[in-house]
């Protein structure tokens, strides 16, 4: 039973896949660096459902903080180290310094203001390795929502329209609640997401 955050960051430590890609950030050496998202998310879920396979990730999110170097082709250049060291692997590297600009809103002050910028609080987690290499976990709305396997739009996407409407589309696409059957979807307004209805056709 995963009840706490120190229960979360005890599987991880288990998980020598999960722990080689933290270690392979590591060594880039970034400021303010973390991994998030469907990272963390994943595995708890997958742990919840008794799921032996871990479930595949579109995307490893290595986020980090540097308003001193917003150039994009910098975060490709890491994305190429992280490959050398992992191959395999589906790496993402995003600064958040220059995130807020994509996303219209205001300078984040740091990776995680930025995380708490995401859509869901489920999603709104992130794992680090601090500089004596000790495994960290950041959330910003919680953990709960994760852990009762719940998905609700964070508060900054509660207060815009247009913000609201991509959380709805998001959430409607990525249609959570079929691989991971436990998992309640919530619209902005706090009430049921009806389940996707598939075609015949």
């Amino acid at each position: 039973m995963i009840k706490s955050e120190q229960d979360i960051l005890a599987l991880v430590k288990k998980d020598s896949w999960m722990m080689s890609i933290l270690n392979a950030a590591h060594t880039l050496q970034l400021p303010d660096w973390w991994i998030c998202a469907g990272f963390v998310r994943t595995k708890v879920w997958d742990t919840i459902h008794g799921y032996t396979k871990k479930s595949e990730l579109t995307d490893i999110d290595v986020v980090y903080f540097d308003r001193a170097n917003t150039d994009e082709n910098f975060e490709n250049h890491l994305e190429f180290q992280l490959r050398k060291r992992l191959m395999n692997e589906p790496w993402s590297v995003k600064n958040q310094a220059r995130m807020h600009i994509k996303n219209g809103e205001l300078p984040y002050i740091s990776t995680i203001d930025a995380v708490s910028r995401f859509p869901e609080t489920a999603t709104s987690i992130a794992l680090t390795l601090n500089e004596k290499k000790e495994l960290t976990l950041a959330a910003p709305w919680g953990i709960q929502d994760l852990l009762s396997l719940q998905i609700k739009p964070t508060p900054p996407f509660k207060e815009k329209e247009t913000l609201a409407a991509i959380y709805e589309k998001r959430v409607y696409e990525k249609e959570w609640n079929k691989k991971w059957p436990k998992v309640t979807v919530y619209t902005i307004k706090g009430e049921l997401m009806e389940e996707k209805k598939g075609s015949n056709g």
